[in-house]
């Protein structure tokens, strides 16, 4: 199976409910970062590029992000906010490097959730290809989801 064209991670969030001054996708889980372990779960994958996007804490993050793998392209998302607006402006970046690819996979996932591995992505990405999807979502059902982003699903559970 061929290698996603492009991972996006998106970490440009505040992360004003964990009441800290670290940037949120600093804070360490099981000994890395956040971003670490988002970093890592995609280097995994192999993928022809990585960008990261940022926004909070935005020097700092950088460096961060540049002391884990400097390959990992940078974009700074502006002040136009949502997720959609995220994916934009890291689809973007990968414009301006001239590495927006003409066809193949764009992963996105987020720079917050330290739990998603590369075996994840991969069995994620395996699916997508496999489905001949446009789009793909991996989701999660939880039986309290008041704090998360929500995914409607219809009586068959389709989204």
């Amino acid at each position: 199976m061929p290698r996603p064209a492009a991972v996006i991670i998106l970490a440009a969030g505040a992360g004003t409910r964990m009441k800290s001054r670290l940037p949120k996708i600093m804070h360490p889980i099981g000994g890395m970062s956040m971003i670490g372990h988002a970093l890592a779960a995609a280097k995994g994958l192999e993928p022809e590029h990585t960008v990261a996007v940022i926004r909070h804490e935005r020097d700092t993050v950088a460096e961060h992000i540049g002391s884990f793998d400097p390959a990992v392209l940078l974009a700074d998302q502006d002040e136009i906010p949502g997720t959609g607006r995220a994916v934009e402006c890291g689809l973007e970046a990968l414009a301006a490097e001239g590495a927006l690819p003409e066809s193949g996979t764009v992963l996105v996932t987020l720079g917050d959730v330290p739990l998603i591995t590369s075996d994840l992505l991969e069995q994620l990405h395996r699916e997508h290809a496999e489905g001949g999807n446009a789009v793909t979502v991996l989701t999660t059902v939880l039986p309290d989801a008041g704090k998360y982003g929500r995914i409607v699903r219809d009586e068959g559970g389709a989204v």
